[in-house]
């Protein structure tokens, strides 16, 4: 159970430094990328085909040959079709990422650099979070 969570914890580190080195704690970053029509940055692409790729590879490495260290069995998703649930919930994440130029990943990676500065981010999407949860299991 330690090495589980020491894993993970190390796990999320990495993954908050490469946030850091892409840019992408910097909401200017992602909404230079969504400004197609003005001054467009298409530098982000890259950071979405770098964590494609790693992810195809550890897909083909790990996922399709055996079983996790610190589990039984991987936790993979089992929906294989689009829904309105998945179609609604993915709007609504875009629109939020592109108002706000932050997603879930950068916000728990700021909390490091400038934890007073993101805090009142952090606070509205963890109620969002939680009204998504209320309003899903009434539909």
């Amino acid at each position: 159970m330690v090495l589980a969570l020491l894993s993970a914890a190390i796990s999320g580190i990495i993954f908050g430094i490469g946030l850091a080195l892409a840019g992408m704690l910097n909401p200017a970053k992602v909404a230079g990328f969504l400004d197609i029509f003005g001054l467009w940055d298409p530098s982000l692409m890259l950071v979405m085909a770098g964590g494609i790729a790693v992810n195809a590879a550890g897909y083909f490495l790990f996922v399709r040959g055996g079983k996790p260290i610190f589990a039984s069995s991987f936790s993979l998703p089992e929906a294989r079709q689009i829904d309105k649930k998945l179609v609604i919930g993915s709007v609504l994440f875009g629109i939020g990422w592109g108002l706000a130029g932050l997603c879930p990943g950068p916000v728990i990676a700021s909390i490091g650099l400038d934890p007073a500065g993101i805090f009142p981010f952090l606070a509205v999407m963890l109620v969002g979070l939680k009204l998504g949860v209320i309003i899903r299991t009434r539909i």
